[in-house]
């Protein structure tokens, strides 16, 4: 199940239905059974705080994953509505593509993917393009 909540920002028209069954498909074709995810969006500077008091990192960044999980996937995905306008731009994509990159990046993250690493970080992309092609030509 997929909750969305906003803190620190405007309110804006996104389904949860819609992230329930995209990151479901997601989950089971990781072989992952979803549970609960809170996608919880907010200004930059409600994220600063929180990667500052939680990882004690002074910059900005778009998504903080929080890991709960144990047999099924359970998290939260702090995102930045502000970075994701802003790489939106920067990339030459919709905010609608950004948003979705960013939630995919945060459930690859619960479902064990890691970026640290140059190859780390080419699969991790390649994962979030896979699963943003699919959901492109159903809903986008």
């Amino acid at each position: 199940m997929v909750d969305i909540f906003f803190e620190d920002t405007a309110i804006l028209d996104f389904s949860p239905e819609f992230f329930d069954l995209w990151l479901n498909e997601t989950c089971i074709s990781e072989d992952h059974e979803l549970g609960q995810l809170s996608l919880i969006f907010c200004s930059d500077k409600y994220l600063l705080d929180m990667n500052n008091k939680h990882l004690g990192h002074d910059y900005f960044t778009d998504i903080l994953t929080f890991d709960y999980s144990d047999d099924v996937i359970i998290g939260d995905l702090f995102i930045s509505i502000d970075r994701v306008r802003d790489n939106a731009i920067e990339n030459g994509v919709t905010f609608i593509n950004e948003r979705n990159r960013i939630v995919v990046h945060g459930l690859l993250h619960l479902l064990g993917y890691n970026d640290k690493t140059t190859a780390d970080k080419l699969l991790m992309t390649e994962k979030e393009n896979h699963y943003l092609d699919n959901v492109s030509r159903e809903t986008l």
